[in-house]
């Protein structure tokens, strides 16, 4: 008889270090992926500096060429070069409507000399994205120049600078709030009137509205010619700088955003622009095909759609599982509805972006307007892409989330609950709706949590139901009704596609999509958190033995 040997190692401890090993390499994999995004999209708003380079210009040994930029990336050559080609240095130049194009790589081999000239200026433009030289002079309206290096430059150039700014808030004024209320104005009158045409009882209505027409049509005019009159004064004085070619170049001081020594700043001076930057990038609008500015309008649309998408969807989804749970018979019926909301879980996306389209926005949208606003047909109000279709559209792409998640909320709620409420006198909804319902809030926030992060990253079906580019107005302001569910929206997911897909300048763009991408990431957990704190407050009030 076999002497049995006693086991050493407990039975199931590799399978416990195995799954250890999984959680480690996955926590290292987000891990990994947070701190590349993390330290890729903050370093866009860090000021480098900015080193002139003395390089071997083409096959000739002894000329010189001089570029100006900071480096941005270092790697081997391509194998096109041979096995010891070394390496090389991609350099942001900036200037891409004088030299073509914005990065440019240059051989290690080929670099003669580093040096950080203090005169370099770096420059925010309006257009064309940044500009790198050496000033030479301010030049003023009556012609006049101030030279570079004189006590007077800086003061000036300041100035300058500062009353553009002023100016370009003057124009925005003007031709968004003040020229855009009376042209809705307008477009309401003319309206009117076409409803009124060939009504011959309406004549005096309709010689007062043309009257009122003409009267604003007079102040639309003279505000248009004062926003002309401002952008023209934009164009002077300008700013004379030479690039590192030698090309002298000017630009209207009214085209600068930001301008500043790169190789004259201290540690502290680069840390507070550093934050100043992160501040524009977060309350400005974009510019130059969202490759430049701020992202406020996406981050705006991106909360309000996440908002009304959570006020549309927990409703529906906490009745529909209360349904489930508490009044439906068991049976074939509740298998199969209980199939097919597991099954909606796995449906793709931009199926869901197909049914709004076709649904919500040709179906519902349509007849709307039929119905409304046939006065503004054949243009569409709500029978278009809208921030109100895109809301419910993700919706119904994250309700079976809320549904499985208030169900298992539901159904851990201890029997003795149920029974002590029925036994007491309650109704079978007055003890859902005062003990069930309340010990569950904490799993039915469980569900509202998943969905919200679920729908705040989705792109693929707003792009049918609502989401642009650029959207000129936020869908809430100041302008009655205040509140604007037919208008578009900009959305940080597709912001981040926008750039990396579709921008006209994608090497430069490269930082703005690791920026908005950490910028989605931080508004969500925003408002996971919230949400987390609101359900830690009711798991702690009803608190119970399950829990």
């Amino acid at each position: 008889m076999k002497k049995r040997t006693k086991q050493i190692t407990p039975s199931g401890e590799p399978w416990v270090w195995l799954t250890a090993l999984g959680l480690s390499v996955g926590i290292l994999m987000v891990a990994s992926i947070l701190g590349l995004i993390m330290y890729r999209g903050l370093e866009v708003f860090w000021p480098e500096r900015a080193p002139l380079w003395s390089i071997r210009s083409g096959d000739d040994t002894l000329g010189t060429e001089l570029v100006l930029g900071p480096e941005v990336l270092k790697q081997n050559k391509s194998a096109a070069h041979g096995p010891d080609a070394g390496t090389e240095i991609q350099i942001f130049q900036g200037n891409r409507e004088s030299l073509g194009q914005a990065f440019r790589f240059i051989s290690s081999s080929d670099i003669k000399a580093k040096t950080l000239p203090p005169e370099v200026i770096w420059i925010e433009r309006m257009e064309y994205g940044k500009a790198l030289g050496i000033p030479i002079a301010l030049r003023l309206k009556d012609g006049t120049e101030i030279p570079f290096g004189a006590q007077n430059f800086l003061p000036n150039l300041d100035i300058k600078v500062t009353e553009a700014h002023e100016r370009w808030e003057q124009i925005e004024d003007l031709e968004k709030n003040k020229i855009g209320k009376i042209n809705r104005e307008i477009k309401s009158i003319e309206r009117k009137l076409k409803n009124l045409q060939g009504n011959e009882t309406q004549q005096d209505n309709i010689a007062s509205l043309v009257e009122k027409k003409s009267g604003l049509e007079t102040q639309y005019e003279a505000l248009a010619n004062k926003a002309r009159e401002l952008r023209t004064l934009q164009d002077n004085p300008t700013l004379i700088y030479r690039l590192a070619n030698g090309e002298q170049r000017e630009l209207a001081v009214g085209q600068v955003v930001e301008y500043y020594f790169p190789n004259q700043l201290g540690f502290f001076d680069r840390l507070g622009m550093f934050w100043r930057h992160i501040g524009s990038f977060i309350v400005e609008a974009p510019r130059e095909a969202n490759t430049e500015g701020g992202v406020f309008p996406a981050i705006f649309g991106t909360l309000v759609m996440t908002v009304l998408m959570s006020l549309a969807v927990v409703p529906f989804g906490v009745l529909g599982a209360i349904y489930l749970s508490e009044y439906a018979k068991s049976g074939l019926a509740l298998r199969l509805v209980r199939i097919a909301v597991n099954n909606l879980a796995g449906v793709p996306s931009i199926v869901f972006g197909v049914f709004g389209l076709g649904f919500f926005v040709y179906m519902v949208g349509g007849s709307i307007d039929s119905l409304f606003f046939s006065d503004r047909l054949p243009t569409p109000t709500f029978g278009t892409g809208g921030i109100f279709w895109a809301s419910l559209t993700l919706a119904l792409l994250t309700v079976p989330v809320v549904i499985v998640s208030t169900e298992e909320a539901l159904a851990s709620v201890p029997r003795g609950a149920r029974e002590g409420a029925l036994a007491l006198g309650a109704s079978k909804w007055q003890s859902i709706r005062r003990v069930i319902l309340p010990a569950a809030a904490p799993g039915v926030l469980t569900g509202a949590i998943l969905a919200m992060a679920r729908g705040a990253g989705e792109v693929a079906p707003l792009m049918l139901v609502g989401v642009v580019k650029l959207a000129p107005s936020l869908p809430l302001d100041t302008t009655f009704p205040f509140v604007h569910l037919d208008r578009k929206f900009m959305h940080l997911g597709f912001h981040i596609f926008d750039l990396a897909f579709q921008s006209p300048d994608s090497e430069a763009a490269i930082p703005m999509v690791f920026a908005t991408t950490l910028l989605l990431i931080a508004l969500i957990l925003v408002l996971n958190l919230g949400a987390i704190l609101l359900r830690e407050r009711l798991r702690k009030k009803y608190a119970t033995g399950n829990f």
